[in-house]
């Protein structure tokens, strides 16, 4: 199996860990409701390529949620009870978001062109002819 379907189900496997942490939570439903906010971070194309890579890029890397997760641990560790469900919650529908964006194909961006990724090239076939 070549590298890019690799990562591709391990973008998988991701999401599908994210929903189950969510359910154990007791949320399972809010990676599903805020997967489209996490997109939000493509509107830094609106100014330039390169920025919108970057502001894409960071929002769409396993680090951010990695990240999270970790400060909610330590907000359970340190705080009242409970006071970190909603930053895992949170951390989890990032997960979500990136892990089904890896399954589907949608890498993180190169600062030449929005269809280009990490795992190749998305959408139409003339776009990798470029």
């Amino acid at each position: 199996m070549n590298p890019v379907r690799w990562q591709r189900l391990e973008g998988a496997a991701c999401a599908v860990l994210a929903l189950i942490g969510a359910a154990a939570l007791g949320a399972w439903w809010w990676p599903l409701a805020l997967f489209l906010a996490f997109d939000l971070s493509a509107l830094g194309y609106l100014r330039d390529p390169r920025e919108g890579a970057f502001v894409y890029n960071l929002v769409h890397s396993y680090w951010g949620p990695a990240a999270l997760a970790g400060w909610a641990i330590a907000i359970g560790a340190w705080g009242a009870p409970g006071s970190q469900t909603p930053v895992l919650v949170v951390a989890a529908a990032w997960l979500f978001h990136v892990g089904v964006d890896r399954a589907l194909g949608y890498g993180l961006k190169h600062d030449d062109d929005f269809q280009h990724t990490h795992l190749g090239w998305i959408g139409r076939a003339s776009a990798r002819d470029k």
